[in-house]
């Protein structure tokens, strides 16, 4: 077994967790995913141990393997630390960063912006994770950045709703997010940390209530009959 194919299957696999391709609290069956990456069962444990301590997957004595899951507890708990890990992130990438990862952060906005413009919701997630992953490595805090890491992974399932839009409104969101990305790379330049927490605080609320939607969807559509007209309704 390659080193490369290791890194492979390990890469592969956080993207279809990531793009939900494989859902949150999903069973991962080994035999399965062995046949799928063409390898034995010691690395494919080994590459779901790396999963597990990174935070896509949960491990459980004598029960296998589950996507981590997204149910009401965790999400509650993401959408009161988000907006925290976020800001200190931020403030700390304008006061830490060096000059030779500013490139490097424009590189992703370039692509960000152009999976936004084509549609591609997907891959709009993946590269807003790519992103806000780099502005943490930015501020240079050992323990900040595997927060950020854990937090990242539902906020990139999560935001392939906001990513979607169905409205001319929402579209419009998603315009403003890839304008406050662009602001945010300026602010970081001139390294003005305030700046760059509001303009982080602006941007999470810009899609929270979005994001939220994937705990409260929308009701499914029903022919609502007048409350008196239902007391007779066989």
């Amino acid at each position: 077994m390659t080193a490369d194919k290791k890194t492979q299957c390990l890469e592969d696999m956080r993207m279809r967790i990531l793009t939900q391709e494989i859902a949150p609290g999903s069973d991962l069956d080994e035999a399965t995913l062995c046949e799928r990456y063409a390898m034995s069962r010691t690395p494919m444990r080994e590459i779901l141990q790396r999963l597990g301590g990174e935070g896509y997957v949960d491990l459980t004595q004598n029960r296998g393997a589950k996507v981590a899951s997204m149910d009401l507890p965790v999400l509650r708990t993401f959408f009161q630390t988000a907006p925290m890990i976020y800001a200190n992130v931020a403030r700390l990438a304008a006061e830490n960063r060096r000059s030779d990862e500013i490139d490097g952060l424009k590189d992703i906005q370039d692509s960000f912006r152009r999976a936004t413009q084509s549609g591609d919701a997907a891959k709009a997630a993946l590269q807003n994770h790519r992103f806000h992953l780099a502005m943490g490595e930015m501020a240079h805090n050992p323990y900040l950045l595997p927060s950020l890491k854990r937090m990242l992974i539902d906020h990139t399932r999560l935001s392939q709703t906001f990513y979607r839009p169905a409205s001319a409104d929402e579209s419009l969101r998603v315009v403003k997010a890839c304008d406050h990305h662009d602001a945010m790379i300026v602010a970081i330049e001139r390294q003005e940390p305030g700046l760059m927490v509001d303009l982080t605080i602006e941007h999470w609320n810009l899609s929270r209530d979005r994001l939220e939607r994937f705990v409260s969807p929308d009701p499914l559509p029903i022919d609502v009959l007048p409350m008196k007209d239902r007391e007779n309704a066989v």
